[in-house]
């Protein structure tokens, strides 16, 4: 399950319909009764809190692997009245509504990993991470990376796709944007992920290796970033209208090149350019599904989180509506 699962969730009759979708993707999943239960519980206290607190919004749920451990994201996105202390709203009996005020303490205990990102009169986007396993903790990274990708509204597959490789030394990353939407933009994206996960050379190699097979199909925009983190760099090649973009906490951001044309039909040049990586660096990439006029410095502390949260408030405040749209985000740890 590439793609993330949304819920839109506006009216109070939508949360049990949540529910049952999560229990079953749950159950899909192979996760036991237990655990099951604990993923309703928490998708229907979110899917509450949107109705309570945010006036409506979307939730979404994304498919988790680290190794043989099985997991879903659950992401929920609204331009509520936010919160101004989100530390007391986290306390047991706090309620601003009338309500008993225990739902997201109870998200939090029961996940492996939750996280807010909240803005008074902007909204809140929340992230929990839930394990088949309760014992399964990820070990430690030198990258946490977050993704969405949803097809445009009325398409059932979507014609963007996204891949990775991470291994101690370097991570590779892709993004397509298949020409169009639909199967056949799909069937493009797919060819690209599946050149990606067959050579593991340099993103220029790769994008090459790409061009020649995709002439079969309509073509894609796409773009590969290698980090390097023994050299501390970003390799990078890019072709067509996929923006990329590294951030810091201390040093100036980059926006990354990509040359114009269509993999698999035209492309005058593969250009491969070198960036400097951080120890605590950021690598945001999307499609052309996501405005391109958003800018992180007006979200205080949102670098700080964890990149689904980064992805998800990004794509509620920017995305185009009438394309598929992928947000990729990956972050250094450490």
């Amino acid at each position: 399950m590439k793609e993330s699962v949304v819920i839109t969730i506006t009216e109070s009759s939508q949360i049990g319909e949540a529910r049952r979708v999560a229990i079953a993707l749950a159950t899909r999943l192979g996760f036991q009764e237990t655990q099951r239960g604990k993923v309703g519980i928490v998708v229907t206290e979110v899917a509450n809190n949107l109705i309570q607190h945010g006036q409506g919004g979307v939730l979404l749920l994304r498919l988790l692997e680290h190794d043989s451990a099985i997991g879903i994201e659950v992401l929920s996105l609204d331009k509520g009245r936010g919160m101004v202390d989100v530390d007391e709203c986290l306390q047991d009996g706090f309620s601003t509504r009338g309500t008993l005020g225990n739902g997201l303490g109870a998200i939090s205990r029961l996940s492996g990993l939750f996280e807010i990102y909240s803005i008074p009169n902007q909204g809140t986007a929340l992230l929990a991470h839930l394990w088949s396993d309760s014992a399964f903790h990820p070990p430690q990274k030198t990258l946490d990376i977050g993704v969405i990708c949803l097809s445009k509204r009325g398409e059932n597959i979507s014609g963007d796709a996204w891949a990775y490789q991470v291994d101690n030394c370097r991570s590779l990353f892709l993004v397509a944007d298949g020409l169009g939407h639909g199967p056949a933009a799909a069937t493009a994206a797919f060819q690209a992920v599946r050149i990606f996960q067959e050579h593991h050379r340099s993103p220029g190699a790769i994008v090459e290796a790409a061009h020649a097979a995709l002439r079969s199909t309509r073509g894609a925009a796409l773009a590969i970033a290698e980090i390097d983190f023994e050299q501390q760099s970003v390799r990078f090649a890019g072709i067509g209208n996929i923006a990329a973009s590294i951030f810091s906490f201390t040093e100036r951001h980059h926006h990354l090149i990509s040359n114009n044309g269509t993999v698999g039909h035209e492309v005058r040049k593969i250009q491969e350019l070198s960036y400097p990586w951080y120890a605590n660096g950021l690598l945001i990439m999307h499609s052309d599904g996501l405005d391109s006029k958003w800018q992180l410095d007006r979200y205080p502390g949102l670098s700080q989180k964890h990149p689904s949260l980064i992805a998800g408030v990004l794509y509620r405040d920017f995305n185009r509506e009438r394309d598929d749209v992928t947000v990729l985000v990956a972050r250094g740890v450490g």
